[in-house]
């Protein structure tokens, strides 16, 4: 974030005095698996190794031809987006059991989604793509983000990823819409009445095209502070197999939260700065400065920034219609104040529900050029794609 070096010292003395595991009987849980500290510390520590770890780098070629050269005290908020994302295609290209091995010998996809992320213009969701796309949502190039400015950049993003072709539905006003996500030729019809010719989207997904789900819930849990309430549904969000983590931190230093044991939440912190990583477009990426090898950072939830945005990765339509199941169950009926809202049908309040479409494309010479859309947003002009 903007003020990082202020924080930075103590929050560097907070990490190391909580930096051991504690020696608990309270069961950690990571991304919807549990472990027991005394007995699976290994299988934990090789988990958490393996989630990719994205973090601020320096020497990278200047966004937009001209702009910085580093992400270092601005960047932290994409890279917990960057690294809510890559999680997402793990699962669905590796799967949630995979994991990471220091000596090497990966699967293609793991060095494919990689690709995928680092720093130059032509990756999918590098640092340059996220920061021109976050042009569209009123952030110029080095402003700070948000965990909800950077869901909808990656749904935006996700858009010119044909390899992966994942569907990022990030939620609105607190409310999760189910028609929304599974038949969003539906939800048009009921938002345009039964003028079908109106809907250019009627016939964009039949029930047999499931795409593999980024669900992307942002929330504000308190004022100053995540409000005690929440604290418990907040937990059961790390619980549900199909948690994908969680985008927040501290007022202006974001952290990508992936568990928790007890009263403390488990992160990984992007506020190391790196070299950039060189790499040949089809050749091997050194790896290792991708993933961090020492003990979980982390933090008491009552420290919490109340901005967050939950991450939830649905591989098939049944993976998500057991998280609706899941849901309603330990988060809406189990709660007095419930922290979203899942509703069946999309709201008849609501502006139309328009399935995101690619923004034109127009290759030119800089890379880099802008286009108005109808719906008055800027957005960049990328000639990327995961291909």
């Amino acid at each position: 974030g903007t003020s990082d070096h202020i924080f930075r010292p103590s929050i560097n003395v907070f990490s190391e005095f909580l930096e051991d595991l504690p020696d608990t009987d309270e069961p950690v849980w990571v991304l919807g698996e549990c472990y027991s500290v005394k007995t699976e510390k290994t299988e934990l520590l090789s988990d958490v190794h393996s989630r990719l770890w994205f973090t601020y780098r320096k020497k990278f070629s200047p966004i937009g031809g001209t702009g910085p050269s580093s992400d270092t005290g601005w960047g932290c908020m994409l890279r917990c987006g960057q690294m809510i994302l890559a999680q997402a295609l793990v699962c669905s290209q590796l799967g949630r059991a995979w994991r990471w091995r220091a000596e090497g010998g990966q699967p293609e996809e793991y060095h494919r989604i990689l690709h995928c992320f680092l720093d130059r213009k032509d990756s999918c969701y590098s640092v340059h793509q996220m920061a021109q796309m976050g042009v569209g949502e009123g952030k110029s190039v080095g402003e700070w983000y948000g965990p909800n400015t950077v869901a909808q950049v990656l749904k935006k993003l996700a858009l010119f990823d044909d390899w992966n072709s994942l569907a990022v539905y990030v939620s609105m006003d607190n409310t999760v819409v189910i028609e929304d996500i599974k038949t969003p030729e539906q939800a048009c019809l009921h938002t345009h009445g039964n003028r079908a010719t109106m809907c250019p989207h009627s016939q964009s997904q039949s029930r047999s095209d499931w795409r593999p789900l980024l669900l992307v819930i942002p929330l504000r849990l308190g004022i100053n502070h995540i409000n005690p309430v929440y604290i418990q549904a907040l937990k059961e969000c790390f619980k549900i197999p199909q948690s994908c983590g969680v985008l927040g931190g501290k007022p202006n230093l974001a952290y990508y939260f992936i568990g928790f044991v007890g009263e403390e939440l488990i992160y990984l912190d992007p506020h190391t700065t790196q070299s950039a990583v060189e790499s040949e477009a089809g050749s091997g990426v050194d790896d290792q400065s991708y993933h961090c090898l020492r003990s979980p950072r982390r933090m008491k939830i009552t420290n919490l920034d109340p901005s967050v945005a939950l991450g939830f990765f649905c591989k098939s339509e049944g993976d998500f219609d057991s998280w609706c199941n899941l849901v309603q169950q330990e988060i809406q009926m189990k709660r007095n104040l419930r922290m979203f809202e899942l509703v069946e049908n999309h709201p008849p309040h609501w502006p139309p529900f328009v399935p995101p479409t690619k923004p034109e494309v127009q290759t030119t010479g800089a890379g880099m050029s802008y286009v108005t859309r109808q719906t008055h947003n800027i957005t960049p002009i990328t000639n990327s794609g995961c291909k």
